[in-house]
């Protein structure tokens, strides 16, 4: 199990963009499992429906893009030394809303990487009900590069 204080060794990420409170399982460079307690004071729910609280689909997906991040870095020998940037997606689906007061549990499982760029299926559950999958790529690169996306 890895606290906050371990995830944010691994990811630049800082509140309010961090999205993982407590990594639950970490299998080395294959799958993670993450949590994300959802609260009614979180910045994006004063706009996001004043009335009727929904955690944006997009932030889920960043949530899911981060628990890759973390299965990422378990294999890299100098992951202070690199970047992490979310790459790409595909089959985003969303299927229920997640509220506050709800605890998002996010699994990710490898599937493939080509060079720096990592393949993972990414799902989002509430109360053992799938709240949102998708495919995500993610990638590392130096950080003494001297333009992260250029190329």
């Amino acid at each position: 199990m890895l606290m906050l204080e371990d995830i944010k060794k691994m990811l630049p990420h800082r509140y309010p963009f961090l999205l993982i409170d407590r990594v639950l399982e970490l299998e080395q460079g294959k799958r993670c499992k993450a949590l994300k307690n959802i609260t009614g004071n979180e910045d994006f729910f004063q706009g996001h429906f004043p009335g009727n609280p929904i955690m944006p689909g997009v932030l889920i997906v960043e949530a899911m893009a981060q628990v890759c991040g973390i299965t990422a870095f378990s294999l890299e020998t100098n992951p202070e030394g690199k970047w992490l940037l979310f790459a790409g997606i595909d089959k985003a689906r969303f299927k229920r809303p997640v509220v506050p007061g709800d605890q998002l549990i996010i699994e990710t499982e490898y599937v493939a990487n080509k060079l720096s760029i990592w393949l993972f299926t990414g799902k989002a559950f509430v109360d053992g009900k799938l709240a949102a999958s998708a495919d995500i790529r993610v990638a590392t690169i130096d950080k003494n590069r001297s333009a992260p996306l250029s190329e």
